[in-house]
């Protein structure tokens, strides 16, 4: 049976057994209320111990917020930031030991390097007063590219320090995501200072990028720690379907573009098969895609029927799914807060709410009825 025929035998089946529905008990018991507006793409955002919020801009704007309120815009933000396509300023990170040390880690757009056009960059500097001051580059995917897509670009710490980043392949699947000689559609894993771990899965490999963890990626916008296991999870976008998430493990290939549960835009099928030996199964994926963006893991018991489960957006169809979990196993899939907008972010704050940047809007903060 050709992979087409399969493909759609797979929708059918996802409609049937899988795809959320509706969620009425959910629906009841918790809503949004807008919190923040005035941000046309809050593509990241993240808490200083005060409680202020940082939020990051597409467009190239860092803003202070305060109770609801953006309280200043913060200058001095890198002169090499551009807005190019899905590209511009992303996302930000706040050092788990901020009051320490004072690092702040920002991905954004970047023309530095190699060839025209841009590519994702790493970047830590510190807040003094309303402006960013001691900026370090702790990486930067190269080489350049005019091509406005999969920038990839979420920023996570895990429990032992380290800090993982994603870029995606850029447009061009066919070149970067199964070499490992190269950047783009990868994860990465580095010391919070730039410094590559040596005991990264490739970095005694010979012309291997030392800082990779991970490969065969196509577009992850959406990157968590779980936080009862530690681990690190991962979305990223399919093509027309195929939108998955990964449980990430040092040194394994996830497969794009070799095997997808997608297929070509247009209709046409691209991959080999949807799954290969040596090459990584999802915990679970979507057909059709959700465009996926944004995650974060339920802890707060402000949302009792949510904790312990995983909240993605969906920036093509204006809700959340609430993937439920029984330990690192996906279980379900539930349609929640239909209706919010355009998904960008997702995140816990430190006060147990559920916050949600939403293109066009702002953010919105989930409200327990």
């Amino acid at each position: 049976m050709k992979k087409l025929a399969i493909l759609a035998l797979v929708f059918v089946s996802c409609a049937a057994t899988t795809d959320p529905e509706r969620n009425t008990t959910n629906e009841k018991e918790y809503g949004f209320e807008l919190y923040v507006e005035g941000i046309e793409v809050p593509w990241g955002f993240d808490w200083l111990p005060n409680g202020d919020m940082l939020v990051t801009e597409r467009g190239g704007d860092l803003f202070l917020v305060r109770e609801g309120e953006i309280v200043s815009t913060i200058s001095n933000v890198p002169d090499d930031l551009v807005q190019q396509g899905q590209g511009g300023f992303m996302d930000v990170r706040v050092h788990p030991d901020y009051e320490e040390n004072g690092w702040i880690y920002f991905t954004y757009a970047s023309t530095e390097g190699e060839g025209d056009g841009a590519n994702t960059k790493v970047i830590r500097t510190k807040l003094e007063g309303n402006a960013l001051t001691g900026t370090e580059v702790l990486y930067k995917a190269g080489p350049n590219s005019n091509r406005g897509q999969h920038f990839g670009s979420r920023l996570e710490f895990d429990n032992n320090g380290y800090l993982y980043f994603t870029v995606g392949d850029r447009g061009n699947r066919d070149v970067y995501p199964q070499d490992i000689t190269s950047d783009m559609g990868k994860v990465y894993r580095i010391f919070d200072d730039g410094r590559i771990p040596e005991d990264n899965p490739f970095y005694n490999e010979s012309g291997a990028k030392k800082a990779i963890y991970s490969y065969g990626h196509r577009n992850q916008q959406g990157m968590e720690m779980n936080p009862w296991s530690g681990k690190i999870w991962a979305h990223e976008h399919g093509p027309q379907g195929g939108d998955e998430l990964n449980i990430i493990q040092p040194g394994k290939n996830y497969g794009w573009p070799v095997i997808s549960y997608g297929i070509n835009y247009n209709g046409t099928e691209f991959a080999e098969d949807t799954a290969r030996a040596g090459m990584e199964q999802p915990a679970t994926y979507w057909v059709p895609s959700i465009a996926p963006s944004g995650m974060a893991f339920v802890t707060s018991d402000t949302y009792p029927d949510w904790k312990g489960h995983l909240l993605v957006g969906s920036l093509k169809f204006g809700f959340l799914h609430l993937v439920k979990l029984d330990g690192d196993t996906v279980t379900g899939r539930e349609e929640v807060l239909n209706g919010i907008g355009r998904v960008r972010s997702v995140e816990e704050g430190p006060d147990g709410i559920i916050y949600v940047g939403v293109e066009g809007k702002g953010i919105y903060k989930v409200t327990a009825k």
